[in-house]
């Protein structure tokens, strides 16, 4: 019989001195759908903003999770009652905002909201005229779920070393609620603004094609060759402007000879 031995306090200090801290994280709004990008263009919201500084202004955000339904049978094993998994269920994701000066996070926001239910003053491939919003008679009408959905925003959590993160892609992320903004005559403070976000699901892990190309996709950390090297871009000019390629796995000749070219988000294109 194995005895227990008290651990020594120098035992536990590896580990409690490397605990992640949460204010090590970033949100990406990326490949917002065309329709709804055109729309937000419309409404002063520019690409730059929403690609680079929309996701930094998120101060506080919580990363996503996920539950099963169940079903009870009866009848597998005599007095016993299982419980077998039928779907998995994914909770909403609350994302809290600093507001600009320019209120393009405001705009950005109000503006996605408002293009979910503009298909009566905005209707997309449709012959029926627009009808003014300004009008007593307006009515709502839902664009089709394809053109507000995102699936392509991630939240990235790393720590200050940058050596180990773990990514969080959402497949068709679109905000639900949004809370009503605090202003006040009394003593100036940040505006905030906070959204919450439902979605179909999400993937833990990188999801983009290089990931999986390279094999560094799902939070996986090797293969049976040994350690995934991170993916190395390196720009080249093409026949379509600038692409990239990975040189851990290739060179400029075999690249071309495999048509194995990306672009700056790990997509692959052709060249």
């Amino acid at each position: 019989m194995s005895t227990i031995r008290p651990r020594r306090i120098s035992d536990f200090k590896p580990l409690f001195g490397n605990l992640a801290q949460t204010s090590h994280y970033q949100v990406i709004f990326g490949g917002l759908p065309i329709a709804l990008t055109n729309y937000l263009i419309r409404r002063s919201v520019t690409l730059p903003f929403v690609a680079e500084n929309a996701g930094l202004l998120c101060y506080n955000a919580s990363l996503p999770t996920a539950s099963f339904a169940t079903k009870n049978v009866d009848g597998n094993f005599t007095g016993i009652s299982e419980k077998f998994a039928t779907a998995r269920l994914y909770d909403e994701i609350g994302l809290d905002f600093y507001v600009d000066s320019n209120y393009q996070q405001m705009k950005f926001l109000e503006s996605w909201m408002e293009f979910i239910a503009s298909g009566s003053h905005n209707p997309l491939g449709s012959s029926l005229p627009p009808v003014n919003q300004a009008n007593s008679n307006y009515f709502m009408r839902m664009q089709y779920p394809e053109t507000y959905k995102c699936s392509f925003t991630r939240i990235l959590k790393f720590d200050r070393d940058y050596n180990q993160e773990i990514e969080y892609r959402f497949i068709g992320l679109w905000p639900y609620a949004m809370s009503a903004p605090t202003i006040s005559y009394q003593s100036s403070d940040i505006m905030k603004v906070s959204a919450t976000f439902k979605f179909d699901r999400y993937i833990a892990g990188r999801a983009l094609s290089l990931n999986t190309f390279v094999g560094n996709d799902n939070n996986k950390q090797s293969n049976q060759s040994g350690s995934v090297p991170s993916p190395r871009l390196v720009p080249v000019r093409g026949n379509s402007g600038v692409v990239f390629y990975d040189a851990n796995t290739d060179t400029r000749t075999t690249a071309e000879v495999n048509r194995r070219f990306f672009d700056s988000q790990g997509r692959p294109v052709i060249n």
